[in-house]
């Protein structure tokens, strides 16, 4: 009997597996990546917010682009399958939770790069609904690194 049908079907199913999960986890790492570059965006900010640096219109807008940008990538950088590093399993568990989690930092996003605050007093309240959407998600869809 031969079994060539057999042993190319096998090989082909291993490449197969092999290859879902190269693509699992470089999709984790450009979510790592992506948000990596979201925490980056926020420390002048954070400075600016807490009186550690003195405010920069400038700085503050392009810090809201960075997260605009990961706010429009992040949704679909969660397939089935690829969990793991520091998103939670609730993100696949609540996968409309997560949606609506993000929408929510999109809209607040959005707002705050209309409002163009140009000093400290008008940034607070815009950014800091921007910084509030963060935590909101971080407390449901992340895991806390020790």
């Amino acid at each position: 009997m031969n079994n060539r049908p057999a042993r190319y079907f096998l090989i082909s199913m291993a490449l197969a597996v092999t290859a879902t999960v190269g693509a699992t986890e470089e999709i984790a790492t450009e979510r790592s990546e992506l948000m990596k570059s979201v925490r980056e965006a926020t420390k002048p900010v954070g400075a600016m917010l807490r009186g550690k640096a003195e405010f920069n219109a400038e700085e503050i807008q392009a810090s809201l682009a960075v997260y605009a940008d990961a706010a429009s990538k992040l949704g679909d950088l969660v397939p089935a399958g690829s969990e793991g590093g520091e998103a939670a399993p609730a993100i696949w568990e609540d996968p409309e939770g997560f949606s609506a989690a993000i929408k929510e930092w999109q809209t607040a996003t959005a707002a705050a790069i209309e409002a163009n605050p140009q000093d400290l007093d008008s940034a607070r309240p815009v950014v800091g609904a921007v910084l509030n959407t963060c935590k909101g998600c971080h407390d449901n869809y992340r895991i806390e690194k020790d």
